[in-house]
This record gives C-alpha cells, sequence and structure tokens, in this order.
C-alpha cells in the first residue's frame, strides 16, 4: 500500500502538524497551540518565519519585543485557557534563544504549558562556527539551546527532518499532560528548518488529546476519609491545581458539607471567593492571621493541589500542631508524597467530588464550636483590611494598601489582577478579596519581575471581555515595559496599574530585617557623604515613559484622583495605564507584618548591631522548624 506524502519544508510541516492539534476535556475542544509569537532573526526568518507566512490563514502570528516576554505573555494566555490552549515562541538562535531562559522556568515551575521553538546552529556544519554559535571544544553536538534542557518538561533537537515526527507528537503529549505540562523546547537548527521532506499526510491529520480527570484509588480514598472523619481541627490548603482542574465548585461542595476551613497558597486563591463562608485566606508567610493560626493548631491539613513551597509552610515552621498529619489529594504523584503525607493521587475535582461523596454516607462534619471560631477569626480579620483599605482623607497621597482599597471598590467578578514580584504579592495575598476563581493571577512560583505587563496581555488574548490588570511597581516596570508597544500595536486593552516607590521596597524591608541595612535597594543618587544610595530619589519618569510607548496615561497623586484615574482606565477601550506615587519610599506597604516566618539565613557572624540583632531573631525561628516524617 503507498502512503500518500506531501513534500514541505520541516518548518511548514511543524507549523501545518501544530495548526492540527487540539486537547478535549469534559466534552470541550480547543486547538492545543493557538497561535506563535515569534522575533525572527538569521536562525529562523528563513525556515519557521517563511512557514508562518505559508500557513498564515491556519497559524495566527503576534509580534513581541523581547524573547523573554513573549513566553510571559503565552503563559498568561495557558493559565487564562485552563492549560487546555497554549501558543508557541519561535526565536534566532544565539541571544534569542537563551532569553528563553527565564520564562521557560517560570512556565515550568507553574506547571503551564508553553511551546518553544528556538532556531539553532547548522547541523550539517557547513560553516562552523556561525554567528553566535558557542564553540565546546569536548562536545560538538552542545549549543546555547542546551542551556533549555533544565528549565523544559521535554526537549529535542531536530538534526534530520523525519525526527520531526517522534519530536512533534513527544512534545504534545507533554503539553497536554496535566502532570507533566511545562516548558516544551524543539531546538531547530536553521538548514533543517529550510530543507524539503515528503511526509505523510497523516503526519497533518487533526488530533485530539484528552485531558484525562483520573479518580483516586480505592484504598487510598478509604484511608483518606478515615483521616478526616478522625481529625478535629482539619485544614484545606488550596493550591493551583484547583485552578488548573476547575475544581472549584467540587471543593465549595466538599467544604460546605464538611464544614472544613479552606485557606489558599498564592496559586491558589480565589478557589473559594472571599465572601464564603468556609474561605479563612492566604496562608503562610504571607497569609492571614485566621489562615495561620488554623494551621498552626491543626490536626489535619488536606492539601489540594499544592507544592508546599516554604512561603507556605512558613519554611517548615507553621504546621506544628500535635501529631499533625498531611493528606496530599494531586494529581502528581511527587506533590502527593510531600510531608510524608498521606497520598491521594487524583484529578482535583474527581478526588474532591469522591471525598464528598464518602464523607456524606457517614454525615461527617466539623463541630460547630470549630466553625464558630473560624469564622468570629474572620471577621475580625476583615475588620483589619477595612481598615487598611479606608482613607480618611482623599486628598492626600495613598498608602499602597489604600490603592487596593480604591481599585477593590470598582472592580467586579469579571475583572482579573496579575501580579508576580515586590512588595504586592503579600499585601493582595493578605488582603485581596477575589470575587471570582481567576480574578486573582499571581505568578509567585517564579516571582518573576517583568512577568506582568506581557502576561496581562496574553491574558486579555484568552478572554477580551474582560477587564485584565496589570499590577507593577516602579521595579518591576523597569525591568520590562517593552510589550507595551506590543498591547498599542495590537489594540489588545490592557490596563496597567503603575504604582511608584522609589525603589526595590519589598527587598528593602526584607535586607533591613535580616542586617542587610537596606543596602542596595532604593533608586535614589548617591550620597556625596559616604557614596551610598541614600540621596534624592532619581528623576525618573516612569509615566513619561509609558506614553513614549504609546500608551494612554493617567496621573494620580491623591486618594481621590486614583478613585477617578481607575474608574476612567476601566472603561478604557484602549491600552490605559494610571500611574501613582506611594505615600512614603521607605514603608513597604503599610499593610499588617507577616503573621508567619520565611526563612532567608542570615549571616552567622557579623560586626554590625543590625546584623547581631537579625541572627539571634533567625535563630530563634530556626528552633522551630520541623521535620515531617
Amino acid at each position: 500500500m503507498t502512503t500518500s506524502t506531501t513534500r514541505l519544508t520541516v518548518a511548514q510541516a511543524l507549523v501545518r502538524f501544530l495548526s492540527a492539534q487540539y486537547t478535549e476535556r469534559d466534552g470541550v475542544r480547543r486547538r492545543l497551540i493557538g497561535a506563535t509569537w515569534g522575533i525572527f532573526g538569521h536562525g529562523n526568518v528563513a525556515g519557521i518565519g517563511q512557514a508562518l507566512v505559508e500557513y498564515a490563514d491556519e497559524m495566527p502570528y503576534h509580534q513581541g519585543r523581547n524573547e523573554q516576554a513573549m513566553v510571559h505573555a503565552a503563559v498568561g494566555y495557558a493559565r487564562q485557557s485552563n492549560r487546555l490552549s497554549a501558543h508557541a515562541v519561535t526565536t534566532s538562535i544565539g541571544p534569542g534563544a537563551t532569553n528563553l531562559v527565564t520564562g521557560a522556568a517560570l512556565a515550568t515551575i507553574n506547571h503551564l504549558p508553553v511551546l518553544l521553538l528556538p532556531g539553532d546552529v547548522f547541523a550539517t556544519r557547513p560553516a562552523d562556527p556561525v554567528l553566535q554559535q558557542l564553540e565546546v571544544p569536548y562536545a560538538g553536538d552542545v549549543s546555547v539551546n542546551d542551556c533549555l534542557r533544565p528549565v523544559s518538561k521535554y526537549f529535542d533537537r531536530v538534526t534530520r527532518p523525519e525526527a520531526l515526527i517522534p519530536a512533534a507528537l513527544g512534545a504534545m503529549r507533554v503539553l497536554a499532560d496535566p502532570v507533566e505540562t511545562g516548558a516544551v523546547t524543539l531546538a531547530l537548527p536553521q538548514d533543517v528548518q529550510a530543507e524539503a521532506y515528503d511526509w505523510p499526510d497523516e503526519f497533518f491529520a487533526e488530533r485530539t488529546w484528552v485531558v484525562r480527570r483520573p479518580g483516586a484509588d480505592p484504598t487510598e480514598l478509604a484511608e483518606a476519609v478515615v483521616a478526616i472523619r478522625n481529625a478535629r481541627r482539619p485544614l484545606v490548603i488550596a493550591g493551583g491545581g484547583v485552578h488548573h482542574s476547575r475544581a472549584e465548585g467540587a471543593l465549595a461542595e466538599f467544604a460546605e458539607s464538611t464544614g472544613i476551613p479552606v485557606a489558599s497558597t498564592q496559586a491558589g486563591k480565589g478557589s473559594l471567593t472571599w465572601d464564603h463562608p468556609q474561605d479563612v485566606g492566604g496562608v503562610g508567610h504571607t497569609g492571614t492571621a485566621t489562615a495561620d493560626e488554623l494551621a498552626r493548631t491543626a490536626d489535619l491539613v488536606i492539601g489540594v493541589g499544592t507544592r508546599y513551597t516554604d512561603f507556605t509552610t512558613a519554611s517548615g515552621t507553621l504546621f506544628t500542631g500535635d501529631g499533625v498529619r498531611f493528606l496530599n489529594l494531586n494529581i502528581a504523584p511527587f506533590d502527593g508524597h510531600k510531608l510524608a503525607g498521606m497520598p491521594l493521587i487524583a484529578d482535583a475535582r474527581s478526588g474532591l467530588e469522591e471525598l464528598t461523596e464518602a464523607l456524606e454516607l457517614h454525615d461527617h462534619r466539623v463541630t460547630d464550636a470549630y466553625v464558630a471560631e473560624y469564622t468570629e477569626d474572620k471577621e475580625r480579620w476583615e475588620q483589619r483590611v477595612d481598615a487598611c483599605y479606608e482613607a480618611d482623607e482623599p486628598d492626600v497621597r495613598p498608602t499602597q494598601p489604600q490603592v487596593l482599597g480604591v481599585l477593590d471598590s470598582l472592580v467586579d467578578e469579571s475583572d482579573v489582577l496579575i501580579n508576580a514580584a515586590g512588595s504586592l504579592p503579600g499585601d493582595l495575598h493578605k488582603l485581596w478579596r477575589a470575587r471570582s476563581r481567576d480574578q486573582y493571577h499571581l505568578e509567585y512560583g517564579y516571582s518573576c519581575m517583568g512577568y506582568e505587563i506581557p502576561a496581562a496581555i496574553g491574558v486579555k488574548m484568552a478572554a477580551p471581555d474582560r477587564p485584565v490588570w496589570a499590577l507593577v511597581g516602579d521595579g518591576t516596570y523597569l525591568m520590562m515595559p517593552t510589550e507595551i508597544v506590543t498591547a498599542v500595536q495590537e489594540g489588545i486593552a490592557i490596563k496597567i496599574l503603575l504604582i511608584q516607590n522609589h525603589g526595590y521596597a519589598s527587598i528593602g524591608g526584607l535586607s533591613e530585617s535580616v542586617g542587610g541595612e537596606r543596602f542596595g535597594t532604593a533608586y535614589r543618587h548617591r550620597s556625596p557623604a559616604d557614596g551610598s544610595y541614600t540621596g534624592t530619589p532619581l528623576p525618573v519618569d516612569l509615566a513619561a515613559n509609558a506614553a513614549s510607548l504609546g500608551m494612554r496615561v493617567l496621573r494620580a497623586k491623591t486618594v481621590s484622583d486614583l478613585r477617578d484615574a481607575l474608574a476612567e482606565a476601566r472603561a478604557a477601550d484602549t491600552p490605559t495605564c494610571v500611574y501613582v506615587e506611594t505615600e512614603t519610599a521607605d514603608t513597604v506597604s503599610g499593610a499588617p507584618p507577616a503573621q508567619a516566618w520565611w526563612d532567608v539565613p542570615v549571616a552567622e557572624t557579623a560586626t554590625r548591631p543590625s546584623a547581631v540583632k537579625a541572627r539571634e531573631l533567625y535563630e530563634r525561628h530556626v528552633s522551630t522548624r520541623r521535620r515531617h516524617l
């Protein structure tokens, strides 16, 4: 039997193949690769670039300004698409390829799919070395793209045309796998991209990758039910897996049926809306007093889709109750066994539904006294939030919590807030009142400065009818404002809330607490007296910078101005930035202090009094760390 073939270049074949890939979950079918981002150079312009022109009707293309930012945009799109649809990113060889590394690490750490297509040096080596080639004397098959291996969930270098077939199929398998997904890299030598081959037509047939929802093993489920029934003070920790699985409804039903309170990680916030009776807010170093006190006294911690990072566990000092045990509902066995926990390996939605059904057979519910305890504590915390948000004098410069308070008063469940780094993650985790399952978009797995603006573009692409806000401080803004140009070019009406506090405020506060005396964290002139950065604030006009990139900018000096500007920005149908300077340059935020510890090692020996004092405090905290075995 003769197999029909079509003669195409490797790049053309790859683009055609990608345009025919789909995912399906719960009966909903979507394109797996919805579009391709690209910046072209000699390593991809004649291959992938030409193919994207050839198949422009089948594969949408978006022009970026920075390779790292293109990955961030793709990640924002994938998260908003519940990981069921992703974007590809193509770059040239050399710096274009290595610029992908940070974005790839972010994607993989957060379990979010993105397909990376960096150009590579000649496979046939007609010229050696070529422009931007890294020469490795001991290995002829190494290029700069190999730095993407440790941050990729799948990596292959396509050195011959026919090798594309298994490589492309392997890449799709990983992108659609809820356990393995992350950054996937297909390194494409520039000569191979342009090489022609007779491809079997079956390669271009539509394929649907089913995103599975595995249920729990009956033995593990039975043990989990016994553990929950025997617990007096159980606490759920909702992680990002709740959102990835679309398990928010199942979690609400479980919490309402059992009365068990639900705390959330940065990735899991919004799993229950803030006004749900069982929601007790963020947990860990940036958590609420309510959630952290429940964590300290819990006898059973039920982790749902969480990795238990050090911020969640307060570096091993938070879960200190007598005999505390862990029950970990997670689709990934690696995470299900953390903290010597009892694993319940299953999809979050499937597992929660099975737990709820099994517990209802026993009419299981926590005591009324426990419910009353956390309900009253939550009410007290909300009063603290009100106090932080309140601005008695509308004609003064706002504090950072007051900035959030004004925004809180204007948004509804349709708005999406994006943040990743600085002092804002702590304030948001403690204070923000999430009104919908996907309103709170915090990238805190990698906490990457510069993520917010490009990610907002990706989110807006996935949710074009919703107001999308990128919340950034001046430090983060200066890292990567370039994609403002992309938003303007594409007419993507993101909103940027740009908060000026003259430096790395979050790290400044941390530096002071660990004996670093805020060294190198302020954006100020050098002092003539001692050469330190303690002079006057730099005369940098970030609002003018945003305007110079084509964005409409609204300046706000007071709380009253801010309210008007945010309302105007929210209603705008063009990219709009609201710029505001917060009350002081030397305070982090004015929000309630950390309710749990975070391990940042302090100098063991020092002569400066601040470092000596910080070390004494550090040793006291370290002594409370607990190994869960």
